[in-house]
């Protein structure tokens, strides 16, 4: 994990044009998603991006994806609702839907570039809840486990999930990538108790340390990811 560039040691990474991927979270005053199903729907939605054909290869996404990859890994999920909803949902991106969740993704922007449509939504703030319990996990589902230590807004924890995500999409191999993909990446997102939390981050999983950016201390342990064939090596 020392090349993770999610750790906040100096790094090569560093030196490089830094850029962000957006993710924007639908939240109707009436209808709010919960938000369990806010965190696996943006964790899904992106691996749907990193998976998507336009950002490999000579796709038209592909070189801002390459230089997103080669810097820090930043994402900042903002909210919107309404119109802003539907502006934003006008721009090059893709639509992710879960049970109760929207998530729009767009191809990574400068940090000081983004849209106008996107830089005026709200960042900070964004809570939500689970109204109802969490079904059990089912053995062989792919986990991204979050640390009971951490606090973290609902928007923070997103873009923590979708980190895990990523790390474990990079440690797949391609035939195991393309049936993750195949099946609609399915996942699911969960606390884990402290004494779990000690076995997964000493399991050699892949580990999420955060920057510091926003919100939580630099070098904070937020998230692991628990996938089936990563525990196989």
């Amino acid at each position: 994990m020392s090349e993770s560039p999610f750790q906040t040691e100096p790094n090569p990474r560093d030196q490089a044009p830094q850029f962000v991927l957006p993710l924007v979270v639908r939240i109707e005053k009436s209808a709010p998603p919960a938000r369990t199903d806010a965190l696996e729907t943006a964790a899904r939605a992106v691996l749907v991006m990193l998976g998507d054909e336009r950002s490999v290869g000579e796709g038209e996404w592909a070189q801002i994806m390459r230089d997103w990859q080669d810097a820090r890994i930043r994402k900042v999920v903002r909210r919107a609702r309404g119109a802003e909803w539907r502006r934003a949902g006008e721009l090059p991106g893709i639509t992710v839907a879960g049970k109760s969740a929207e998530v729009r993704v767009f191809p990574p922007v400068p940090l000081d570039g983004w849209p106008k449509e996107l830089a005026k939504l709200q960042v900070s703030g964004t809570d939500l809840d689970d109204p109802d319990p969490l079904a059990d996990v089912e053995p062989g589902t792919v986990v991204l486990w979050m640390s009971p230590d951490v606090e973290m807004s609902a928007g923070k924890a997103m873009a923590q999930a979708g980190h895990g995500a990523q790390l474990a999409w990079w440690e797949l191999s391609e035939d195991e990538r393309d049936a993750w993909r195949e099946a609609g990446f399915p996942l699911a997102v969960r606390t884990a108790d402290r004494q779990r939390w000690r076995e997964l981050t000493s399991s050699g999983l892949p580990l999420v340390r955060d920057a510091g950016f926003t919100e939580i201390a630099p070098g904070s342990c937020t998230v692991v990811a628990e996938h089936p064939a990563l525990r196989t090596r």
